[in-house]
């Protein structure tokens, strides 16, 4: 684990409502606007005033454990608690997570594809970023259902080729990739790079429609790597978590500021 204060900071904001906090993150990321695999939202109720706020990738137990050693009154995730296909049952790792955020009165909020599409704060915006990419201008610059990915250009000279992208995504993300390279002989520069985080596999289809030379998610599945050899699309794998690390922060970091909050964004260690 990252990034956990070791201590804790003096409370000096008067902060807001649970109501008024989940209002401020439904207008910025519109959840409405996405069919998606589970609620956005306000998952799990907790303190009726919010001063201290946790932001993480996930709502796994060592993230609560760390936001309730911080004394914080809501933690804000990209992948919270409930899925469609879930049985209901709370047992197991559900009922640890649960007990622990009801016996000391977190709020949950989870946003999941509203907080990849966002176009300056969301993962693919925030990842971009850190790459150093450039999304091309207007619908262009986006693909997919909902335009949840991104496409667009390096911010400096363009890639020499896919290995070399790949290596400059391995150092800035500070892991190692995985690279489908293009066939042999293929010598053009990479251009046009598209990108979609976390289990963004099944866009790359959409994103070789887009015209991508490239396309950097978070996952691979076996029919990928086929697809790049044969369509001359280069693949990079760089890990779901390492690509989603940047939207829950910088969401909550952009409302606390707003609302006069403490935050402090925890990054629990995840190798895939």
């Amino acid at each position: 684990m990252r990034n956990a204060m070791t201590s804790v900071p003096p409370d000096m904001s008067e902060g807001v409502t649970r109501a008024e906090l989940l209002a401020t993150f439904n207008s910025l990321l519109q959840p409405a606007r996405f069919k998606d695999y589970g609620p956005n939202g306000l998952q799990v109720e907790g303190k009726a005033r919010v001063r201290r706020i946790v932001s993480g990738v996930t709502a796994s137990l060592a993230l609560i454990q760390a936001a309730v050693a911080w004394q914080a009154d809501a933690i804000l995730v990209h992948h919270g608690l409930f899925w469609r296909g879930q049985d209901g049952c709370v047992t197991g790792w559900m009922k640890q997570r649960l007990a622990l955020l009801l016996a000391h009165d977190i709020n949950l909020f989870a946003y999941h594809l509203p907080l990849d599409a966002h176009p300056e704060l969301g993962n693919n915006a925030q990842l971009g970023r850190l790459l150093g990419l450039l999304p091309h201008e207007g619908e262009v610059g986006r693909f997919g259902e909902t335009g949840l990915g991104f496409i667009g250009r390096s911010a400096g000279e363009a890639f020499a080729s896919a290995d070399s992208l790949a290596r400059h995504v391995s150092a800035v993300l500070g892991r190692q990739v995985v690279l489908v390279d293009r066939p042999a002989g293929s010598t053009t520069a990479i251009r046009q790079i598209a990108w979609c985080s976390g289990g963004g596999q099944g866009y790359f289809e959409a994103a070789i429609e887009a015209g991508a030379d490239v396309f950097i998610t978070g996952e691979i599945s076996e029919p990928q790597a086929h697809y790049a050899r044969e369509m001359g699309v280069a693949y990079i794998a760089c890990g779901h978590h390492a690509s989603e690390r940047y939207g829950a922060p910088a969401v909550a970091a952009h409302v606390a500021v707003q609302q006069g909050l403490l935050h402090r964004f925890i990054d629990i260690d995840n190798p895939a």
